[in-house]
């Protein structure tokens, strides 16, 4: 399965982020593109431990159910996919700098590897592997970059 610790699939993101413009349209969601790229660097920050939110009630009763439906296959993340709320960004953000901490994230998570992932659950999912950790960015990476047609 496609994940974030392949080189091969860091850079790829990295070259489809390096074509989104702020003036990208999206395809569905509310976030404009610079929104989507700070999004998109917290659920990384999330992945290397910088930041935690605490499990939703909601994902400890069915996200062990759901987790093997989205991480277990290369298919991409449905439109609309609920978002974690401590990861939403409603103001403003300039994309030149959201892109810049973006990939400065992928480049630190995809060379730290395994040992570098949180052991904290995800909000949704709960605990996670590193490998599990992986799948999940690449995937969302993708989601919001398929979002903006890039």
């Amino acid at each position: 399965m496609k994940n974030l610790f392949e080189a091969a699939r860091a850079e790829e993101v990295k070259e489809r982020i390096a074509n989104l413009k702020p003036e990208s349209p999206r395809q569905w969601g509310t976030m404009n593109a610079a929104q989507a790229m700070a999004h998109c660097a917290a659920g990384l920050e999330l992945a290397l431990g910088d930041r935690t939110t605490p499990q939703m009630f909601l994902g400890r009763i069915i996200g062990g159910i759901i987790k093997p439906m989205v991480l277990g296959n290369d298919e991409p993340m449905r439109r609309n996919s609920p978002t974690v709320k401590g990861l939403v960004v409603q103001d403003e953000r300039d994309l030149g700098p959201e892109r810049e901490r973006l990939c400065g994230l992928i480049d630190r998570f995809s060379a730290s590897g395994p040992d570098r992932c949180t052991t904290h659950p995800h909000s949704f999912f709960g605990r996670l592997t590193p490998n599990e950790w992986a799948v999940l960015m690449y995937k969302h990476l993708d989601h919001h970059l398929r979002q903006f047609g890039v």
